[in-house]
């Protein structure tokens, strides 16, 4: 029979189990974290209806839709987990308590170029907020408190969280008189850390922007200083706009709010680049950033957007949410070494009998360790024991129990440290204190 050879797609990640076990570590470390603040779980289908699911969707976002037809089903993957909230909590407003908050976990679906760090199915980690007409500002404040926690858990090294306000940017141009290209606008200062200041001048340029506009603008971009310092430069500038003033305000009260959670002033800054290119943020905007890696880009992003759920029902639903690009992060970290595999199995013991003779004991033993909440397991081949140490070896197992006829007789296990290579007979009745030292 021809074989047929073993392949997965481009942009499909797929790990060993010791960088798996790495991976999973880093979810059950976010899924606390946002349990910790009181979010809750949700998990929607990975395939929606077409005509839900792009509802909102245009140009690029379409044309890398996985869609397909079954039977009279018009049908697509995933994109994002933001449509399908909108979905769920048009679908389910009148069972829901708000506000409503919600993580998700799970995979989405994009059929772009892969390329390098770029993938077609990759972990999205998302936390949204979702109000029922209003939305506290309190909760702008709330999700920086959570970035702070994650990655101070998380342990990548120091890291700065960056924030800004659509509403400035959106005052800014109206009093420029660019209100029409506002969007066209926000898209190119975003780019300004990849591309640099002389690029942005250039695009501005091309928009035909005038020698003023384009000097009010970047003059404004570059303000610099402590967040106190930008603060009084914002209500400085002498720019009488209503959505500019309102956007200044909320920046401070976020700031002030902020500072009540008890964050480090040092790992939260102003930078009024940030814009986030997506057109729904209306309001409050962040941008998260290793210090020592900044070619990382931003690793957790988001902001405030007014209503979720336009496009499914006329109930107003201001939100504020964040998502973490779990699988572009991950193989990101691992390509710069901020993280390293350290272990091959997530086993505590593995109870290595002589020979299938001591298999009724064996099995007592494990059962006991399990019982306990030791990660147990039991080599049943019939292998030498050279071998069984071997695999025993390879697992990075750091404990191995040994049974053979005088352990049985004597009712004790033979306990070797795989660490420091020491080994001890221990009776059974003892076993677990001695593992709990």
């Amino acid at each position: 029979m021809q074989k047929v050879q073993p392949k997965i797609l481009p942009g499909f990640m797929e790990l060993l189990p010791s960088d798996q076990i790495l991976f999973n570590n880093m979810i059950d470390t976010i899924r606390s974290v946002y349990e910790k603040f009181g979010f809750l779980p949700l998990d929607t289908p990975v395939i929606e209806h077409s005509e839900v699911l792009l509802a909102k969707a245009g140009g690029e976002t379409e044309k890398q839709i996985y869609r397909f037809n079954k039977g009279d089903n018009d049908l697509s993957l995933r994109f994002d987990l933001t449509v399908p909230l909108a979905r769920y909590v048009a679908m389910h407003y009148n069972d829901l308590v708000f506000p409503f908050k919600r993580y998700q976990m799970s995979k989405v679906f994009r059929g772009e170029r892969p390329q390098k760090g770029r993938y077609r199915e990759f972990y999205q980690c998302d936390i949204d907020i979702i109000g029922n007409e209003v939305l506290p500002l309190v909760y702008d404040a709330e999700i920086p408190a959570i970035i702070y926690e994650l990655f101070k858990q998380l342990n990548f090294g120091d890291f700065v969280i960056r924030i800004n306000n659509r509403k400035i940017l959106n005052g800014l141009f109206s009093y420029l008189n660019l209100d029409n290209l506002s969007a066209d606008v926000m898209r190119i200062i975003d780019k300004i850390d990849k591309i640099g200041k002389d690029n942005v001048i250039e695009e501005f340029k091309d928009m035909n922007l005038n020698e003023e506009q384009i000097n009010t603008i970047i003059n404004f971009i570059t303000i610099n200083g402590n967040n106190d310092e930008i603060i009084c430069s914002l209500k400085q500038n002498n720019i009488d706009n209503e959505v500019y003033l309102d956007g200044v305000n909320e920046l401070e009260t976020v700031i002030k709010y902020i500072r009540d959670f008890g964050l480090n002033e040092s790992n939260f800054k102003i930078d009024l680049t940030i814009a986030r290119g997506l057109d729904y943020y209306t309001g409050t905007v962040y941008e998260t950033n290793l210090i020592k890696y900044p070619k990382l880009g931003s690793i957790c992003s988001g902001g405030r957007y007014e209503n979720l759920t336009g496009y499914y029902t006329d109930q107003k639903l201001p939100g504020i949410g964040i998502s973490i690009g779990l699988t572009r992060l991950f193989s990101q970290l691992k390509e710069e070494k901020i993280i390293e595999s350290t272990r091959n199995s997530l086993l505590d013991v593995l109870v290595i009998p002589f020979d299938d003779t001591y298999m009724d004991y064996t099995l007592k033993v494990a059962n006991k360790l399990r019982d306990n909440s030791f990660k147990t397991d039991v080599y049943y081949g019939n292998k030498g024991m050279k071998q069984k140490m071997k695999y025993a070896n390879r697992l990075g197992v750091p404990y191995v129990i040994l049974i053979g006829t005088d352990e049985v007789e004597k009712n004790v296990v033979s306990l070797k440290n795989m660490i420091t290579g020491e080994q001890e007979i221990v009776n059974i009745d003892n076993l677990l204190d001695v593992l709990n030292k």
